[in-house]
């Protein structure tokens, strides 16, 4: 039985993670802040040696997108360098690297659905340290499998949804941000995809050596693109939360020249994921169903 290493435990991902029923080819190591420090390279290395991992989940990272305008130091130690020092360790140990990213490696001024190999142009720091990261794993490791996703919510952490549904409650009247558009994702859905693609990964490179421990380079890496499907606005998003939750509170759509914000966001990431889909067979749900299986679990 392998050992799958993943950080992040506290996040919303992380958690996720953690609820799916248990995966009986694996044995997995959940690891937070105070047991592994991913900007520490002595104990990422020390974790490496311990467990021997045929997967580094990489859940961890700076998520306070206008905090990392003035606290770049710390954004770019987590979100780049860790991961680059995560990826040189997997390549020393031939474990394959998942990474998480981000719609926000662009800049929001396409009309298309985004695929994986559209010109990059991140507009704020947050956006440019996920960048960075991305670039250092797949030059440090080539067999990493960095998955980028979009407005993730979750039954877990701070969230968008959690968010609206208590200014619902507290407030008669909110406004919203309604020319922005993107689509959202359920944590769960993104960590039942991970789990797919991590079984779908193990078959491909234990076809010729049944009996191997550790992963060869017959597999499939690279960037992906994953979210629910969809095209909304945020707008558009906490109006199904309001009626879903059937809240009395009168939402109001905004720009977001009305809401400014120490970072800018891209006004458009919807992604392309016909590669995520036709690579591992991972079946998309509809955004409004998995917002309602969220809500649900709430």
């Amino acid at each position: 039985m392998g050992h799958i290493l993943v950080s992040g435990r506290e996040g919303q991902l992380g958690s996720e993670l953690k609820d799916l029923p248990a995966k009986q080819k694996f044995q997995f190591v959940f690891t937070g802040r105070n047991d592994l420090d991913i900007t520490d390279e002595a104990v990422l290395q020390a974790a490496f040696e311990k467990y021997k991992p045929v997967f580094f989940i990489n859940c961890a990272a700076y998520t306070a997108v206008d905090k990392a305008e003035t606290d770049q130091e710390n954004a770019y130690k987590i979100n780049a360098e860790a991961v680059g020092n995560i990826a040189k360790q997997c390549r020393q140990h031939n474990t394959k690297l998942i990474h998480i990213s981000t719609d926000y490696v662009f800049d929001g001024k396409g009309v298309q659905p985004y695929k994986t190999d559209d010109k990059t142009d991140p507009v704020n720091y947050y956006g440019y340290t996920k960048l960075t990261g991305e670039q250092l794993a797949l030059n440090n490791n080539p067999q990493t499998i960095v998955i980028r996703t979009s407005w993730v919510y979750s039954a877990y952490g701070a969230n968008f949804v959690k968010t609206m549904i208590r200014l619902m409650k507290e407030r008669r009247e909110i406004n919203v941000v309604g020319d922005q558009f993107g689509s959202p994702t359920y944590a769960k859905d993104l960590a039942e995809a991970i789990l797919q693609i991590v079984n779908s990964e193990w078959a491909a490179v234990n076809k010729e050596d049944t009996h191997s421990s550790q992963l060869t380079d017959n597999s499939f890496p690279g960037i992906y693109h994953f979210s629910n499907e969809g095209n909304i606005s945020w707008y558009d998003f906490a109006m199904a939360i309001r009626d879903i939750q059937q809240l009395d509170c009168t939402v109001n759509p905004i720009p977001t020249s009305a809401y400014p914000t120490p970072a800018k966001r891209p006004a458009y990431s919807v992604f392309d994921k016909s590669k995520i889909v036709n690579t591992f067979n991972i079946q998309l749900k509809d955004w409004k169903g998995s917002l309602q299986a969220c809500l649900n679990k709430l």
